[in-house]
């Protein structure tokens, strides 16, 4: 019997798990969690304006994909710089069920608060603001309380 053949792990998954934690301290990460997350929402709000307003894609898969790239970019950063941490498939699985928890409330949220506000200029912008920064928040605690810390 042959084996049957699979792709390689990409490279942010290693083959054993390595320790969790971080020695970066709390004032240290928040910084560093705030200047990541200034840059990936540039990255997300960015995508999601060019979707929604110049190539006319709908308002939840417009919010969906620059969510997922401002996201993935959010991870990567935190994981090297924030947090200080080593690849780990256990940290990476916690991260994507994260990422999937807040991706449904963040989308949601910027419906709901899209839709609700009048149609003024700074509609598009506040809707993005608040689902944001409620997801900001969460990822941070659940990430510095749990993710990080995964062994």
């Amino acid at each position: 019997m042959t084996a049957e053949p699979h792709l390689p792990l990409p490279p942010e998954l290693p083959l054993v798990d390595e320790p969790g934690g971080t020695d970066v301290d709390l004032k240290t990460q928040i910084i560093r969690f705030g200047l990541t997350g200034g840059l990936s929402a540039i990255v997300d709000y960015g995508l999601y304006t060019l979707f929604f307003q110049v190539f006319g894609l709908p308002l939840p898969v417009s919010k969906s994909l620059s969510f997922i790239a401002g996201t993935t970019t959010a991870y990567l950063i935190n994981r090297r710089w924030t947090f200080k941490a080593e690849p780990s498939r256990a940290r990476f699985i916690a991260v994507v069920i994260l990422y999937a928890v807040t991706f449904a409330i963040q989308v949601g949220i910027n419906q709901i608060c899209y839709y609700a506000l009048a149609d003024e200029w700074w509609r598009m912008p506040l809707a993005f603001c608040v689902a944001q920064g409620t997801a900001t928040v969460i990822n941070f605690i659940v990430q510095r309380a749990v993710i990080f810390k995964i062994k």
